[in-house]
């Protein structure tokens, strides 16, 4: 393929070669200048698109690929040619993720709400505070068994309450 325009007035016939291996012939004389001038137009726009394309592009597919297809692929040029924009279907994915997430902890911020005070309290100890059981059973005069106990009691309610929402 060219890769240089030739001027209009350089431009005496058009020779267009098909895939089943014919070849048409198209002389300006025979045709009209309407013809000629679409022709020029066509022309012009495709090389032009390859230039700006090879312009644009650093690596291009052609050149990845060795002379007998894809048994030579070249991967240290294939990288620049990568698309690095994020998946359109993962994005919805992690949207509905996020959203799921979002209303699950709301619905466990509700169901806490519904214990009472000194439950309250021990989850708060537990997970926010980040104390161990056996110092909370230290502080309340209680063995440990008693605040997994309580725990135990509290997961038990909770986890009734998230799945009837």
């Amino acid at each position: 393929m060219r890769t240089f325009k030739a001027s209009k007035k350089n431009r005496t016939d058009y020779t267009y070669h098909f895939l089943t291996g014919k070849s048409v012939t198209i002389i300006p004389d025979k045709v009209g200048d309407d013809w000629i001038a679409t022709l020029h137009t066509d022309d012009d726009a495709i090389i032009d698109a390859d230039r700006r394309e090879k312009y644009h592009a650093s690596v291009s597919y052609d050149a990845c690929i060795g002379s007998d297809g894809a048994s030579d692929f070249n991967k240290e040029k294939i990288k620049y040619m990568e698309d690095t924009a994020p998946d359109p279907l993962e994005c919805i994915i992690e949207a509905i993720d996020e959203q799921e997430h979002t209303e699950k902890l709301e619905r466990l911020k509700a169901a806490i709400q519904t214990l009472q005070p000194q439950q309250i309290d021990l989850i708060y100890k537990v997970f926010y505070a980040k104390r161990t059981n056996v110092d909370i059973a230290a502080e309340e005069g209680v063995t440990e068994a008693a605040i997994r106990k309580r725990l135990k009691k509290i997961y038990a309610n909770l986890f009734k309450k998230l799945t009837t929402f």
